[in-house]
Formats: C-alpha cells, structure tokens, sequence
C-alpha cells in the first residue's frame, strides 16, 4: 500500500493556515517564494491561477500534497492585491466603500507525482459606505496591511462587509468546498488528513 502524502500549505497565510487547523487537518506549513508580479496584459482571472500554480510547483515534491492559493480583489477591471503601505490601504478602502467587488481565489494542488489541479472561485462583496475618519481608524489598527483589498472579511473589516454572495471562505483565501473537491479529483480524500 503506497504511503499517504505529507500535506503542504505552501503559504505564509495565517488565515489560510487558520481554515486547514479548524478543518482538524495535519499539514506543514512551507511558503513559496515566487515572483508575484502581473504580467502586462494579464487579465486578473489568468494572473490569479498562474500564481497559485507557481507557489505549488514552487514546493512539489514526491510524496508530497502541496496546496496553495492566490487570491485578489478586482474592481474596475483594476486588480487590488496587498496594499504597499498604509497610504495605499486607505486608497483601496476609499475605493472600494459603498461599493461591490469581485473577490477572486485561485486554489491549486499538486502531488508528488506530477499532477494537478487548479481552480477558480469567485465571491461578490459588498462593503458599507466609509468615512475618512473610519478608514483611517480601521488602516491604523494594522488589520488592512497584508490583505488584497486592504480588509479582512474575518477580522474587523467584518463591521464593514453589507454582503457577500457566493463562498465566505473564498472571500478570507481559501474556499473550503473547492479544496475538498480538488483533492477528490487527484484520488485522495481531505478527511484522511485529518489528525
């Protein structure tokens, strides 16, 4: 009998992270240090599964499961990922309030053995109409730093979220439906990771 794959998140994510240990998985965390960039020309759809694909060929391995995800905010046809600083945070909040947003998740998975599979999720968001003074008090709290869109849909941008349609754990970076179906496609099942 062939002996079960290590799980890899190959991510730094905390909330990635948080959303494998609740689903009471045992997994080892490796981020993948690729170049992020978006190519010219790239529309967001093909730059977010490019790099989720990057980030887990960065970490395959045999016998190893390697999960990795890459997720944006797009409105305007204008891709947000994470904001630079918290000038730039301010700006996409200021952008983005009163308004909806597609949130875009790109979840692949490799084994050890060469194949993959990549998917797509897409969630719509809705944030509340913000003040000056409330987005520099939500930007000051430090929570806007390292998220695409500059907010946290599990954290305290939550005071800010009027709707969301499609996936919730699409929205924090991680669609949990979509993982559990990819790992069907490869043959393996997420509940044998369990602890």
């Amino acid at each position: 009998m062939a002996k079960q794959p290590q799980l890899v998140l190959a991510s730094l994510s905390p909330r990635r992270s948080t959303i494998l240990s609740e689903l009471g998985l045992e997994f080892e965390i490796e981020p993948a240090e690729i170049d992020e960039s978006r190519l010219p020309g790239e529309i967001p759809e093909t730059y977010v599964v490019r790099v989720a694909g990057e980030k887990a060929r960065a970490r395959s391995r045999p016998n190893a499961l390697v999960v990795a995800a890459d997720t944006i905010v797009v409105i305007d046809e204008a891709v947000l990922t994470k904001p630079d600083d918290p000038r730039h945070a301010s700006e996409m909040l200021a952008t983005l309030a009163g308004r909806e947003h597609e949130v875009l998740t790109a979840v692949a998975l490799h084994d050890g053995g060469g194949r993959a599979r990549c998917e797509l999720v897409r969630s719509c968001v809705r944030l509340a109409p913000m003040t000056t003074e409330e987005i520099t008090w939500y930007v000051a709290t430090g929570e806007p730093l390292d998220k695409a869109g500059s907010y946290a849909i599990q954290g305290l941008g939550s005071l800010f979220v009027e709707s969301v349609t499609g996936n919730y754990t699409n929205v924090v970076g991680l669609p949990v439906p979509t993982l559990y179906r990819l790992f069907r496609k490869l043959g393996y099942s997420l509940l044998e990771f369990r602890a």
